[in-house]
């Protein structure tokens, strides 16, 4: 029976990924992750490995995600820890990918991303961050539908970010081709798509046993924020910060343990197209707080205009 209610858990902003996944068996499972090779994506990657499960880590520099593997096999004595190349801006990269994997696949976590970055196109034309936030992991994900409802009960992690409180997905100029190009604006669109793909995806695939979740890891500094200076940064948090501090840095292995959460949690089961935050399902949002989940990103007629326009973008 699929729960009505908001999911709670008792973990809080500061439980870890390896709190979280604490006595959970995935042995003989099969998991990506996007951007393993760093920052939150590699918590998670390294909690989803101490499961017993083959993980597979699909990264921009193969290089770099071979050193983590071997630094994950080393920490975590798990072997089956496997790195694929992929370029989420790049369809080709993205097909080749999809070409090269065989057999079920019980976890997907969308992951990697680019963050305020100056105004950069794909050679088709498309804004960078929306191209690779929400495009390349729509592409990745529906490119490898067969392989997850092979799994029968899989899993897509959809990471987004508090920033889509900042912006609803502007369909009239996604790709800022006639209004000015404002780099957190471009960022927060692209999460809002993330999360709105969460709840497109488990209408459409439910009936396959797959179940998408989007969540928002919190505040960690990481190679994400290459574009971001630390003024930047602390100008965010005192924007956001509530009478009751909501705002809070955490480790790499704090943001990635909401990840974790809808990747293993039993409470997950058969739920799909929900928000998260702090390991806990989050509620509307609220003015000035930074927290909660925007009407507009879980929008089911947004969310079916979302996926018509990313099948096509990418056909294009």
């Amino acid at each position: 029976m699929t729960a009505t209610g908001p999911i709670t858990t008792p973990f809080k902003w500061e439980t870890t990924a390896a709190e979280v996944v604490a006595g959970i068996d995935l042995a003989g499972s099969r998991v990506i992750v996007t951007g393993g090779a760093s920052g939150i994506g590699l918590e998670t990657a390294r909690a989803l490995a101490t499961t017993g499960a083959e993980v597979t880590l699909a990264v921009r520099d193969a290089n770099a995600g071979k050193r983590v593997a071997s630094e994950i096999e080393a920490t975590t004595g798990n072997t089956h820890i496997l790195v694929a190349p992929v370029d989420l801006a790049d369809p080709a990269s993205v097909a080749s990918f999809v070409a090269a994997w065989d057999g079920p696949l019980n976890v997907l976590v969308n992951n990697a991303g680019v963050m305020a970055c100056p105004q950069t196109r794909t050679p088709q034309g498309w804004e960078l961050q929306f191209a690779t936030n929400h495009l390349g992991h729509f592409a990745l994900a529906a490119g490898l539908h067969r392989a997850l409802a092979a799994a029968r009960g899989a899993r897509i992690v959809s990471v987004s970010s508090r920033a889509h409180l900042r912006s609803p997905v502007v369909f009239d100029d996604i790709h800022f081709l006639n209004r000015r190009y404002e780099p957190w604006d471009a960022y927060a669109q692209s999460k809002t798509a993330n999360v709105l793909f969460a709840v497109e995806a488990t209408r459409r695939w439910g009936r396959d046993g797959i179940t998408v979740n989007a969540l928002q890891p919190g505040t960690v500094r990481s190679n994400l924020q290459r574009y971001i200076t630390d003024e930047d940064l602390e100008r965010t948090r005192v924007n956001i910060e509530d009478d009751n501090g909501s705002f809070h840095w955490k480790t790499p292995e704090q943001g990635a343990a909401t990840s974790v959460l809808l990747a293993t949690s039993p409470l997950l089961q058969g739920i799909g197209g929900r928000y998260f935050e702090d390991c806990n399902q989050a509620g509307p949002s609220q003015p000035g707080t930074g927290r909660g989940v925007a009407p507009y990103a879980l929008d089911p007629d947004a969310a079916t205009r979302l996926w018509e326009i990313s099948l096509q973008t990418l056909a294009c």
